[in-house]
């Protein structure tokens, strides 16, 4: 048998961090053959949809407590082949974002091969539909309090109406773009009329809590489970705990209020197609649900010892919750 991963480019990516290297040497334990392309790989002839990929071996790759053993080189690549999609058993997308119209119709490409009997992780139309700032909305209540708009009254109404806000571009990710103010600052018209692009775009304000200089949860849920969790603090001075920004990740454990949330979430993610999902808890308060390609499956296994993508790997291929 063999499965597909679709990412960026491989040499790109840092074994030591990258989630998807960690599922890929995960299904190749299993003994499965291991296939790479990129989203501009993928193809259709008529209805049969093919794909340009290379077969991918990877060598030792090991987490150690004071950091990681990693061989060198730590992939072999095999030479390029033009193979139908319904050639793999299972195909997972997990190009980064932006969701951009080369990624939408990567994910047009992929459900031909779905509906011939391909599984996608994650399912196409979800991926399309569930854009991770807004998909969060779906549980509203489990945020904090929350405004999605471009025009600038309502928006200064509601930080009128909160001590600090966050402002969030609805297509950025790992922090990028994302500002804290209120609206007393100094030029905070201006800052709205720039991240709105003069009222023309949608932005996601959201009251400020404080608690996040205590960490920003990340719980990586496979088929609704789940299966481990890593706590990202911000570096002194910065409110962003993303590690993209400089985050560091330590060992947590799940409360009983993010189990709560866990639960609540799992038959919809899971209704959906949505099997393998990185959700972002502050304080309690639900923030994110990744479902394009979720991180932190490294930092847990580096910080607790544990191989989460092989967890993670057979949860999903052997417990299929759709």
């Amino acid at each position: 048998m063999a499965q597909l991963f679709v990412i960026d480019p491989i040499q790109h990516l840092n074994p030591t961090k990258d989630s998807s290297v960690a599922l890929m040497q995960a299904v190749q334990k299993l003994g499965e053959q291991v296939w790479i392309c990129t989203q501009g790989d993928i193809m259709t002839h008529g209805q049969e949809p093919i794909v340009c990929s290379h077969p991918i071996t990877f060598e030792w790759i090991q987490p150690l407590s004071e950091g990681w053993q990693v061989a060198n080189p730590w992939y072999r690549i095999g030479e390029i082949r033009l193979v139908p999609l319904t050639d793999f058993s299972c195909v997972w997308m997990r190009k980064d974002p932006p969701v951009d119209e080369l990624y939408i119709y990567a994910t047009h490409l992929l459900e031909l091969g779905e509906r011939k009997g391909v599984r996608i992780i994650n399912k196409p139309v979800s991926l399309r539909s569930w854009n991770e700032k807004l998909g969060a909305l779906r549980f509203s209540e489990l945020m904090a309090p929350t405004l999605v708009a471009n025009r600038l009254e309502p928006i200064l109404a509601f930080a009128n109406d909160c001590d600090e806000v966050v402002l969030k571009p609805l297509g950025g990710k790992g922090g990028q773009g994302v500002v804290r103010s209120h609206s007393k600052a100094p030029g905070f018209r201006a800052l709205l009329e720039l991240v709105t692009q003069q009222q023309q775009v949608p932005i996601m304000i959201q009251a400020f809590l404080p608690a996040v200089t205590l960490g920003d949860k990340r719980i990586i849920l496979a088929n609704g489970t789940p299966l481990g969790a890593i706590n990202r603090k911000p570096l002194q001075g910065e409110f962003r705990s993303n590690l993209a920004v400089g985050g560091y990740p330590e060992s947590t454990t799940l409360t009983e209020e993010e189990r709560i949330i866990c639960n609540k979430l799992s038959p919809i993610l899971q209704s959906e197609g949505l099997a393998f999902v990185g959700i972002d808890v502050i304080d309690g308060y639900l923030s994110e649900i990744n479902v394009t390609s979720p991180t932190g499956v490294r930092e847990v296994e580096r910080i607790d010892g544990v191989q989460l993508s092989d967890q993670i790997v057979k949860k999903l291929l052997y417990d299929k919750a759709y």
